[in-house]
């Protein structure tokens, strides 16, 4: 798979802006502030509808513009797609699929894949836990994009519940025990969409365990070992913080569909035990104690934590580990949804890594499909990855070779 054309409108600093591309390295090079990264940023976004550098849509619009649009055309098999998504400040996206509106901007989902690097990722090891439930969720939605329906409406459902928590508190504090049949309603859906949401969590953990033990040990020359563990908030309310595997999964490690299904049924069991066992809990601060939104990726070195104990190479080189590895399943055959190799977005990381760091992350991309690289000097690009080059200048895009 790879983008042979790319074209903004209104996205970002960019009023209009056309890019052919082709397979192989591209670098993308010009100072700072000239719109490289927006570029990157945008294929990042048709692919997940997500930004690595914002929260909200918002800022994708160019200032003074009500929307912006982003087309793209995928080669993949020699069959190419063009992909159009219009991003609307506040609104629903629209997308359209070789110039046919779909019924919903999800479905343009799994069309094209992408794995971003960027500086941003230093704190998928040393930030907050909400940064690694997104890993998780942006790369579950590449693996099979009809999880992203899941999500959504996990996240509809959470944001309902915890209105009604807050409902009953006040109720409470009024002297009314108040009415909680509706929030029984409400537990169940949580925790219907919740298991799906865990059970496929848990699933690609255990499947993106060994390939990102393989890329650390490549990336740090063997000083220690990375490991990583998903770790349920029901487990945190039963055991006082124990870290679990499997949150109800089998862990024989060849879990197919069918396996997953049942182990949805066996985490969405566990969930209503929880939200029943949590509800006074849950009314007084007025919020949903137990579900994916409060579950975590526990990542470690040597047997350590690596948030906190890890220093700041190592947390570089777990952070590397953890995209690579997310490449390396995305690439490789298995029984999720989607196939084909990704495209690879390097942006801006050579500058932040050591000169060993730099070799050894060149040597694993080298033999990617498509690999796109910024940079504000060329100097910061290892020469194994000598490829095309556009420069980047005042939001205009010159191809220099």
């Amino acid at each position: 798979m790879y983008v042979s054309d790319l074209a903004l409108t209104d996205f970002r600093s960019y009023r209009e802006v056309v890019l052919s591309l082709e397979p192989g390295i591209t670098a993308l090079v010009g100072p700072n502030g000239q719109g490289k990264t927006n570029l990157v940023e945008a294929l990042g976004y048709l692919a997940t509808f997500s930004s690595h550098r914002v929260a909200t849509d918002a800022a994708l619009v160019r200032q003074g513009a009500h929307r912006a649009v982003i087309q793209a055309r995928v080669v993949r098999d020699d069959r190419a797609k063009v992909l159009e998504l219009e991003v609307v400040a506040g609104k629903a996206n629209r997308a359209r699929l070789n110039r046919s509106p779909l019924p919903r901007a999800r479905d343009l989902l799994g069309n094209l894949r992408t794995v971003l690097f960027a500086p941003e990722d230093l704190a998928l090891v040393k930030g907050d836990p909400d940064g690694r439930r997104r890993f998780l969720d942006e790369l579950l939605v590449l693996l099979s994009p009809r999880l992203a329906a899941v999500r959504a409406d996990y996240d509809r459902v959470i944001k309902q519940r915890n209105a009604l928590l807050k409902s009953a508190a006040s109720a409470r504090r009024g002297g009314s025990g108040g009415d909680l049949r509706t929030l029984d309603v409400w537990d169940e859906k949580a925790a219907a969409a919740g298991s799906q949401l865990v059970a496929a969590r848990v699933r690609v953990v255990r499947d993106l365990r060994p390939h990102v033990e393989n890329a650390y040990e490549r990336l740090s020359s063997g000083q220690s070992a990375a490991t990583l563990a998903y770790r349920t908030s029901v487990e945190r309310t039963t055991d006082g913080g124990g870290t679990t595997e499997d949150g109800g999964a089998p862990d024989d490690g060849e879990a197919s569909r069918e396996d997953a299904h049942t182990n949805a049924h066996l985490v969405e069991a566990r969930l209503l035990e929880a939200m029943s066992r949590l509800r006074t809990k849950e009314i007084d601060r007025g919020v949903s104690l137990v579900g994916p939104h409060r579950d975590e990726l526990d990542l470690a070195l040597g047997g350590l934590p690596a948030k906190g104990y890890a220093s700041h190479g190592e947390s570089w080189s777990l952070a590397l580990a953890l995209r690579l590895a997310s490449y390396e399943l995305l690439r490789s055959e298995t029984e999720w949804d989607a196939d084909g190799e990704p495209v690879l977005i390097l942006d801006d990381v050579f500058a932040e890594l050591d000169t060993r760091r730099r070799d050894r992350l060149a040597e694993v991309v080298s033999g990617a499909q498509q690999v796109l690289i910024t940079a504000a000097v060329a100097q910061d690009i290892p020469s194994q990855l000598e490829g095309a080059r556009v420069d980047v200048m005042g939001g205009e895009v010159t191809r220099v070779r």
